[in-house]
């Protein structure tokens, strides 16, 4: 892997599988008494979020602490950055405390790259949102969720989304999540269809290595899996569709289009969920329904994110070699 993880393009087919394969591993520290390995005791990791977030801050800073770092967590509000203070600044204040990474969630598309490649700091930048840019590790906990449902957690290490078609749903023209995981998912093989009002389909999208689509109920009958996107009114300057029920009846998804879809194709959400706007509470409380899943496989895939840009590069599997060691942390 590289020093950093910006975009979701910045991973091979090989790195993406890897971090997959170690996430399995990791989702097995969850399953015993003590949560905790040693492997990054002594390291310090900053989540600086200059956006609102519950879902990403917590899942990293779960992801941290067990792996035994320090975690210091850093809120735009109240901080000297509602005094004016640049991001450079801010950088420099944090090597100075000796960041060995800062996860960062910034509005403006492109600050993760500035802080990766300004020289402010020596430590490693994980992408946690920039913009209507990229998601990189929501792109992974994705692709782990479909490599999990689809193809098993034990039958798939080592394994890719070759041959899965997933569609994309919704605010696309908003969307950083979309974005990585067009990137992601075509990487790992997967065949991407973008459904969404035409309005909310990004300039050059038919350049993307994906479909797009304008018809729902056309594409769901195809679908392995059915991702469904928030309608980000926070980013929006103009009205992109007429009310909120004619955007419902057309790219909603309710019991009846969830019946049109394959038995074994799940429902997706990046959270947080509209209910009654892109997706029904039937729907969202179903067994086919994965967002309360992903939140869990959040914590593994950031898990492995960390561990390999901070603690290794070694596959998943060479992990249990610390296991005796986070044993005689337990007994201690």
């Amino acid at each position: 892997m590289k020093r950093h993880l910006i975009s979701a393009a910045d991973l091979t087919h090989d790195d993406a599988v890897l971090i997959l394969d170690t996430a399995e591993e990791m989702a097995r520290v969850a399953d015993r008494p003590i949560k905790k390995l040693p492997t990054l005791r002594g390291r310090t990791v900053v989540n600086l979020f200059f956006e609102d977030s519950t879902r990403t801050r917590i899942s990293f800073e779960a992801a941290a602490k067990r792996l035994s770092a320090d975690v210091i967590n850093f809120s735009a509000k109240g901080s000297s950055v509602s005094k004016g203070e640049s991001l450079k600044d801010t950088a420099l204040t944090l090597e100075a405390m000796g960041a060995d990474a800062v996860v960062i969630r910034h509005g403006a598309s492109g600050a993760p790259y500035r802080l990766a490649t300004s020289g402010w700091i020596d430590g490693a930048v994980v992408n946690a949102g920039d913009g209507t840019h990229e998601h990189p590790t929501q792109a992974l906990l994705d692709a782990f969720t479909l490599r999990r449902r689809l193809v098993g957690a034990d039958n798939g290490l080592g394994r890719d989304l070759e041959g899965r078609r997933v569609t994309i749903v919704g605010d696309i023209l908003h969307s950083r999540v979309a974005r990585s995981d067009v990137r992601l998912l075509t990487t790992l093989g997967a065949h991407v269809t973008l459904v969404a009002p035409p309005t909310l389909v990004p300039v050059g999208a038919e350049q993307w290595p994906c479909d797009v689509s304008y018809n729902l109920d056309e594409v769901l009958p195809k679908s392995d899996a059915v991702m469904m996107l928030r309608v980000q009114r926070e980013r929006m300057n103009a009205a992109y569709f007429p009310t909120e029920r004619e955007y419902s009846r057309r790219y909603g998804l309710d019991a009846d289009r969830m019946a049109k879809m394959p038995e074994h194709a799940i429902v997706m959400h990046p959270g947080p969920m509209v209910r009654g706007m892109e997706i029904t509470a039937e729907v969202a409380d179903s067994d086919r329904c994965t967002a309360v899943e992903q939140v869990a496989n959040g914590v593994s895939i950031r898990m492995a994110v960390l561990y390999l840009l901070l603690g290794g590069s070694e596959p998943g599997p060479a992990l249990p070699s610390s296991a005796p060691s986070a044993r005689t942390e337990e007994n201690k």
